[in-house]
């Protein structure tokens, strides 16, 4: 079973257990959301089509990180003029896992342990500062060599968490 989410401005097909990276929501790690505006609901002939929403329908999530995308470069550059404008942007988003579809909210015991277990792998990105890998891998045990590069410690990390 499948449904179609607005947000942001944009539409989402999402499966229960999906992990969809959209505009920023003003919400913290870890928060359950929910998502009323459903076009579409269902599979095959149980198919249900809103206009332009579908009533009593909603699909819950919940909010596996925040962050930034990767850096965008504009150029502008104008020849025989010395015009050239340079010009960097890295687009906000929240990360959110699909919990449930349909009219009411999941078991928050089944989700929860699967759940904790994407954030806890979540947790160690590249965009994580250096100190901030250290300081994880003391609070989860992990010996690291503070000396080491980022890359360094990030592998031996993700290594101890397996």
């Amino acid at each position: 079973m499948y449904a179609v989410i607005e947000t942001g401005g944009k539409q989402y097909r999402v499966s229960e257990g999906d992990i969809i990276t959209i505009e920023k929501l003003s919400v913290e790690a870890g928060d359950k959301v929910e998502f009323d505006k459903v076009l579409v609901l269902g599979e095959g002939a149980d198919l249900q089509v809103g206009t332009p929403y579908v009533e009593g329908v909603r699909v819950f999530g919940e909010v596996v990180e925040n962050g930034k995308a990767k850096k965008v470069i504009i150029f502008k550059y104008k020849s025989k003029k010395d015009y050239r404008k340079k010009q960097g942007h890295r687009q906000p988003y929240t990360m959110v896992k699909i919990l449930g579809l349909g009219g009411e909210a999941p078991k928050t015991a089944e989700s929860a342990p699967a759940a904790e277990a994407h954030t806890h792998e979540k947790k160690v990105s590249a965009s994580m500062k250096k100190d901030e890998l250290i300081a994880f891998a003391k609070e989860n045990n992990i010996e690291v060599n503070e000396k080491a590069t980022k890359a360094v410690i990030i592998e031996t990390i993700e290594e101890a968490l397996k």
